[in-house]
């Protein structure tokens, strides 16, 4: 069976390392073009184009999938399948339609739960206790053609995005394998998704990083563990930007012991106490500990040690300027 591979981030590249290290024929590695990044705006490989020169594979990187000539490219090819992880473009029919097999493509959701850009993250924010991937034949719709297979795993209560992201990555990687090997062999047959229980999980937006401190001390938590550590829960102090990259919710929501509290306001933010973990803020049904946290200008560091350089009277309420 030949194979053609589409993907961009890291996400994709333990899915293309599992079918190379199968021994599977990956005629072309598709994904997307270099771009500047950092301050120097240097060029900068996608971390699966660095992946494929590594396994000496073809890479081609088109500005768009659905040019003609790059259409023409892949039909001359004739890829058996095609595998698609974290592409980050939208496939026309006509490579929809062209391969075999099909346009196989690893979702990192249970679906029709989560579709769209940002199923990890969303899950996370959400509170969601389990996720997983989804193997699924890749239809004209957003996430919506029938489902092959599916892997799950737990979320734990501490766990951040980039941890989940790592562990279904992974878990993508082995479900894409099974996949294309029962495909081969023709002992997989897909079953459509229930459309009306499905959920949609939007980029995540510049909106989404601010933190509401008249929310819940949970969800807020919940919040920084989405978007860490990309890209980033926010909040102000003093007029300047501060990111809470970790949080904790004090047991059965009541004040962890060895705090200063002068006996606030309570008011949605504001600082309560310092302590030997952080900083005790109120939320609008108790307190969260903020524990690792980087201030504008700074780097991110333990709460504990960023207190040791920095004076913040409790009374003092975040997210104000």
């Amino acid at each position: 069976m030949k194979i053609v591979f589409m993907g961009t981030p890291d996400f994709a590249v333990p899915s293309l390392r599992s079918l190379a290290g199968a021994g599977m024929e990956i005629a072309a590695v598709i994904t997307r073009p270099d771009r500047p990044r950092g301050r120097g705006k240097r060029l900068q490989s996608p971390p699966v184009k660095e992946e494929a020169l590594k396994l000496g594979l073809q890479v081609y990187q088109p500005d768009r999938v659905r040019e003609d000539q790059f259409v023409s490219l892949l039909s001359a090819i004739k890829p058996g399948v095609i595998a698609v992880v974290a592409f980050g473009q939208i496939l026309p029919a006509e490579i929809l339609d062209l391969p075999p097999l099909g346009c196989i493509n690893v979702h990192a959701s249970l679906l029709p739960k989560y579709r769209g850009a940002a199923p990890i993250q969303r899950a996370v924010i959400n509170g969601e206790v389990e996720t997983g991937v989804t193997t699924m034949k890749m239809d004209r719709g957003l996430d919506t053609g029938d489902m092959l297979l599916q892997a799950r795993t737990a979320i734990s209560a501490e766990e951040n995005f980039g941890a989940v992201h790592d562990r279904l990555s992974l878990l993508g990687a082995e479900l894409l394998l099974k996949t294309l090997e029962l495909l081969e062999a023709g002992k997989l047959g897909g079953f459509p998704q229930d459309h009306g229980s499905s959920t949609y999980a939007p980029p995540i937006s510049r909106q989404d990083e601010i933190i509401d401190w008249n929310d819940q001390a949970r969800p807020i938590v919940n919040r920084v563990r989405g978007l860490d550590p990309w890209p980033g829960a926010r909040t102000t102090l003093e007029g300047k930007v501060l990111k809470v990259w970790r949080a904790s919710v004090p047991a059965e929501g009541g004040r962890p012991g060895n705090y200063f509290a002068p006996g606030g306001s309570g008011r949605p933010g504001e600082i309560l106490g310092i302590g030997p973990e952080g900083l005790l803020v109120q939320c609008r049904d108790g307190p969260l500990v903020i524990l690792e946290l980087q201030l504008e200008g700074g780097k991110r560091m333990k709460a504990v040690d960023f207190l040791r350089g920095q004076r913040i009277n409790p009374g003092t309420v975040l997210g104000e300027v």
